[in-house]
């Protein structure tokens, strides 16, 4: 029987980083499913779901929490119940406004609010077209359930603020 493993990886960046934690994970007996990573104010942040056999699972963890004595900060959690999960239409949203202190805090309870999940959200600073000037851009995956409307979720988005443009369509 096999286990899914959800590993938050943190270090101060530097080149090795993945080769370090992809040989452990090969030599703990893990499979590599997914992962997202980046480099963030000099450090790596990254975020790895690995799947290994039950027997491996203990083993493999305490391989990865090893990886501290090399500055590489490794959190293991298992799999998550997804049985009762009632999210089940999931939408890509991309959200463009001007910056202000409190932009992701006020998006993600609109969000939450409007009965949705957020699956991903990735949220930058871009330079706006024509202008010029640094807009906040925020993408990524909501879910929501059967009986929660789209137009919901749009309007309490937009209702943060005139200056917001909202794109959502149906994730094929």
């Amino acid at each position: 029987m096999s286990t899914s493993l959800v590993l938050t990886i943190c270090a101060h960046d530097r080149p090795g980083i993945m080769s370090q934690l992809s040989n452990t994970i090969a030599e703990g007996q893990g499979n590599w499913l997914e992962s997202r990573m980046a480099r963030l104010a000099g450090q790596f942040a990254g975020i790895v779901r690995v799947e290994c056999s039950e027997d491996h699972a203990s083993g493999l963890q305490a391989a990865l929490e090893s990886l501290e004595s090399e500055g590489i900060h490794v959190q293991v959690l298992g799999e998550g119940n997804l049985s009762d999960y009632p999210y089940t239409r999931c939408l890509r949203m991309d959200i463009y406004g001007n910056d202000r202190p409190g932009i992701v805090s006020q998006l993600t309870q609109a969000i939450s609010h409007a009965g949705a999940n957020i699956e991903e959200l990735n949220t930058s600073m871009e330079s706006a077209a024509m202008a010029g000037h640094p807009i906040f851009h925020a993408s990524g995956t909501v879910c929501l359930p059967l009986d929660t409307e789209e137009d919901q979720l749009i309007a309490a988005i937009e209702s943060l603020s005139d200056d917001l443009n909202v794109e959502i369509g149906e994730i094929a």
